[in-house]
């Protein structure tokens, strides 16, 4: 177990420098992005000499200096919430209500105004360099009746800075709606400048994107409700309302070609700010770490890779671990002899024991945790009797002990309790129980939980479908509603509720209100996300698989002492397990839809795809193996019903 200093010592090493290098060339960009902006809110065809001139001394003056230097600002607190919210398991809301209770969170609120402040901060730096009618919120007018000259308010200047606090709120928004924080490793590996290049384009395409669709919705908003910020300002600061203009809160003024070309732009220019950053400390922090298989001196034991791959407390930590022992067992061959080798003195494969043992306990707890689904959610929505549970314990206990795969982690047999993504890897700086990082669990006593859940667990309504004992095959036919549930009671060995403990019906006429009715939809369960929460971490279920195929395939010429003969037996039961795990979760219904592509957002969606990536990934672990041992296997110890899948593998009918 790590102690909390060692945790300490990898977060300020790795962590903290690399979230430092990213905000430092977020800053050293901002003087590129600026003159950008400046050229094209200055945009003249017809007088290019006096374009190039006036930016020219637009760029030394003290104003855009300012600006800059309030930019810096802006970017250091990006990058501060860049590293306080990251996350590297994505939290998928499985209902609306829970998406909803996220959004109004009093941590997501705060998050929210932060952002207003610093859209209204980036806003007035644009505006400032624009200069002209947007430079200042008060400008000189003359009243009609006195004729004397009066402060009045800027509406353009005000139109700006509101919308920047829209855009900022709309960035805070969609953060949680698109999963912004979080991080995905790529499947190939790239070096930071090609990859920052290559996704340069996209950044600047979603930045316009997400411009034109703030400037039309604000637009609107602004038609409408614009008069009431517009009339508290002006009284608050004592400014007067110049009627000699036209509003801009009607058509006529919003129909103004340079208002929403500036706006376009400086929206623009705002959200390329803000995902320069996000793109940055993305390609930063998952850069690979090379973690040293074993140390020479005893106070750098805790940093080597068998120890690191143990943390249960940082997960970016663990993730670099195991994305590491995935490179290593397919492109280092002197680190691959590090792994298969004995200690000295004992002659112990210590090395190897702690790498399989953790890999295979990672393996383990994805196939629990996918029994446990696939029992509380049977292919038609309803729960299985308690003798087929029981039948299914004793029949995987009875091949465990058949094939002789003790060693394998405990966490296969489903009298565990449940474990989520969250449960196993916890954001490094969040904590578990973060807003942005909460993981799957449904709760039974949470107001946002689905009554078909409740049913789960023994509360089962009279006017279901599923009330009793007797399923007529036409409402099997019905689709499922039930999608993911709470295992907890079923897993503790709890009864259901039998329909005797159950009260009467209500009468027929009685129906529910319409606000019921519509709580209850939106509590009801999305069925593709619950399916994505269960693969929400499978990124290291696949470098496990990676780093284990691997591995085993090349003892076959390189391990000389034979430390990788005593865990095959269990591995190849581990991942045979596992394959029919996931091969029945599949057949559930919208395992298999694969989910719609997003024209253009910066959120990152790859966690939807995860479960097709772990299957492939599986079953070219399986491949590898029987490719490079072909019959040989037949002299491992393992299950009659495991041999004949491999064999399927070794005559390539997979």
């Amino acid at each position: 177990m790590f102690s909390l200093k060692q945790n300490c010592w990898f977060i300020k090493k790795v962590v903290i420098w690399r979230a430092m290098a990213s905000i430092a060339w977020s800053v050293l960009l901002l003087p590129v992005t600026t003159a950008v902006f400046v050229l094209l809110s200055r945009f003249s065809l017809f007088h290019p000499i006096q374009w190039i001139s006036e930016c020219i001394s637009l760029l030394t003056a003290s104003t855009t200096i300012f600006s800059l230097v309030v930019l810096c600002g802006v970017v250091l607190m990006i990058g501060f919430f860049n590293l306080e919210f990251y996350t590297l398991v994505p939290s998928i809301r499985c209902s609306r209500m829970a998406l909803l209770g996220t959004v109004l969170h009093p941590r997501q609120c705060v998050h929210s105004l932060v952002y207003c402040t610093m859209g209204m901060l980036v806003m007035w730096c644009a505006s400032v360099t624009i200069g002209g009618r947007y430079s200042t919120l008060g400008t000189p007018c003359r009243q009609s009746e006195s004729g004397e000259f009066v402060t009045c308010l800027n509406e353009y200047h005000l139109f700006l800075l509101l919308a920047g606090a829209f855009m900022g709120y709309s960035h805070s928004f969609l953060g949680v709606v698109q999963n912004m924080y979080y991080v995905s490793f790529q499947p190939i590996q790239q070096y930071k400048y090609p990859r920052f290049k290559s996704c340069l384009p996209a950044v600047v395409k979603c930045s316009v994107i997400q411009s034109l669709y703030s400037a039309r919705n604000f637009a609107a908003l602004y038609f409408f409700f614009g008069y009431v910020p517009k009339t508290w300002i002006a009284s608050t600061l004592n400014l007067q309302i110049d009627s000699s203009l036209q509003p801009l809160d009607s058509l006529t003024g919003l129909l103004d070609f340079s208002l929403l070309y500036h706006l376009a732009i400086s929206g623009t220019f705002l959200y390329l700010t803000w995902y320069l950053t996000v793109l940055l400390f993305r390609i930063y922090v998952i850069e690979a770490y090379s973690f040293p298989v074993q140390s020479t001196f005893t106070e750098d034991a805790e940093q080597c890779l068998p120890k690191v791959l143990a943390e249960k407390n940082t997960s970016v930590m663990k993730f670099l671990a195991l994305q590491d022992l995935a490179l290593l067992s397919q492109h280092s061959l002197s680190r691959r002899l590090e792994v298969f080798s004995l200690s000295q003195p004992g002659g112990h494969p210590h090395n190897w024991n702690a790498i399989s043992k953790e890999c295979l306990s990672l393996l383990s707890e994805l196939t629990q945790r996918l029994v446990a689904h696939q029992d509380a959610v049977a292919s038609n929505g309803r729960v299985k009797s308690q003798s087929a549970s029981s039948d299914t314990r004793s029949a995987s206990s009875s091949s465990s002990v058949m094939s002789g795969t003790e060693d394998i982690p405990e966490t296969l047999r489903l009298g565990v309790p449940l474990r989520t993504p969250g449960s196993v890897f916890k954001s490094s700086m969040g904590g578990a129980h973060s807003a942005l990082t909460a993981p799957f669990t449904p709760d039974v006593d949470s107001p946002f939980s689905s009554p078909a859940i409740r049913r789960l667990v023994g509360q089962q309504e009279p006017q279901s479908p599923w009330f009793g004992t007797v399923q007529s095959p036409h409402v099997m036919r019905r689709g499922p509603k039930l999608w993911s549930a709470s295992t907890e009671s079923q897993t503790n060995g709890s009864p259901l509720a039998s329909p005797a403990t159950v009260p009467s019906p209500p009468a027929a006429n009685q129906k529910p209100s319409f606000l019921t009715q519509w709580m209850q939809n939106r509590r009801e369960q999305l069925p593709e996300a619950s399916s994505q929460a269960l693969f929400a971490d499978s990124q290291a279920h696949i470098w496990a698989l990676q780093g284990l195929s691997h591995l085993v395939a090349a003892s076959f010429s390189e391990d000389q002492f034979g430390v990788v003969q005593t865990t095959l037996p269990s591995i190849l039961s581990c991942l045979v397990v596992l394959l029919e795990a996931v091969d029945r979760h599949f057949k559930l219904p919208h395992a298999s839809s694969k989910p719609a592509r997003t024209i253009c957002s910066m959120g990152d969606s790859t966690y939807k795809t995860l479960r097709f990536a772990l299957r492939a990934s599986l079953k070219t672990a399986i491949y590898k193996i029987t490719t490079t041992f072909g019959e040989h296997l037949n002299a491992v110890n393992i299950s009659s019903e495991h041999r004949k899948r491999l064999q399927q593998f070794l005559e390539f009918k997979e």
